[in-house]
């Protein structure tokens, strides 16, 4: 297993529409998947999309940690999802790929993913909250998307020491 160069903010791979997965039990997706999870928790991420480690395929892993509410790295090969409801919530995102910014970005609360995981078997869940947040962010690196699309306008745009310094995190 390795850890993964992070691909920044202008690497046009971060906004190309990545390929689906073929075959998730191949050796090639497996260390990846792997490696992934690896620079996931090198570098204290909540979520990792391949194309942000220079790899334009439909993975992700998630491991939202917020509060009480933790989930294990889970890998989610050629995911999709839909809203459960319509309503949003705007909170804070930041981004490996975006190194020290911050921005408010208005999510769907609730979500149903579809997904296959790591060994091939098909996935379907509801995600709520900072989860479906998480999710909903790496799914927009898939399709080429980052946070600063999704923002209603950049006056929240702020750098981290200044968003700690102000108290601005909720």
């Amino acid at each position: 297993m390795a850890i993964l160069k992070v691909a920044m903010m202008g690497n046009p791979v971060l906004r190309r529409k990545a390929a689906a997965i073929k075959d998730p039990l191949h050796p090639d997706v497996q260390r990846l998947i792997d490696d992934m999870i690896d620079t996931m928790k090198e570098y204290s991420g909540v979520g990792l999309a391949a194309p942000q480690v220079h790899t334009s395929l439909r993975v992700v892993i998630i491991e939202a940690v917020k509060g009480s509410n933790a989930t294990a790295p889970t890998p989610l090969l050629n995911a999709t999802f839909e809203p459960l409801s319509q309503q949003k919530a705007e909170d804070w995102e930041g981004c490996l790929s975006i190194n020290d910014m911050r921005g408010l970005v208005p999510r769907f609360r609730h979500i149903g993913v579809k997904a296959t995981d790591r060994k091939g078997k098909p996935l379907e869940f509801e995600a709520t909250e900072f989860h479906a947040r998480v999710i909903q962010h790496e799914l927009d690196h898939i399709d080429g998307v980052l946070y600063l699309d999704r923002m209603k306008d950049l006056s929240s745009l702020t750098h981290m020491a200044e968003w700690q310094r102000y108290g601005l995190k909720k």
